[in-house]
């Protein structure tokens, strides 16, 4: 036998699924990397202002010579769950170093990008597949 409310039960169940899906998805939005232009690579050299070991994405705050003074560049990284994974501690990268890092820049042409890898003076390799540290 059917019971009354199994009906609206199911359809309630479903409207709260959709509801869930659309609340969740605009979580998604955020990782897009469409504004930063993967067909060029800029190589920056300077000192670290700031390592942000933060979420959704950990930051390098560099600060750049340029002609008419310095400028800073964020400079866009990966989730710090996966950095460390990959090697990378929250002391990896430290304020007053000098790194020369590759990014790929943001079309827009303001002063940032997303890391592609870096050299520190001493000549640590940094990268996504190579562990902060390692020598060539």
């Amino acid at each position: 036998m059917r019971r009354a409310g199994s009906a609206a039960c199911r359809w309630a169940v479903i409207v709260c699924e959709i509801m869930g899906w659309l609340i969740a998805s605009p979580a998604n939005a955020h990782h897009s990397a469409a504004m930063f232009d993967q067909q060029k690579a800029l190589t920056l050299e300077g000192t670290v202002k700031e390592f942000q070991w933060t979420n959704p994405h950990c930051w390098i705050e560099l600060l750049v010579a340029a002609p008419g003074g310095t400028r800073q560049w964020s400079i866009e990284m990966i989730a710090p769950s996966q950095l460390y994974r990959l090697g990378w501690r929250p002391g990896s990268i430290r304020i007053g170093e000098q790194l020369t890092v590759v990014v790929n820049p943001v079309r827009d042409g303001t002063q940032g990008g997303q890391f592609v890898s870096a050299i520190s003076a001493d000549g640590r390799h940094l990268g996504y597949g190579i562990a902060p540290g390692a020598k060539p």
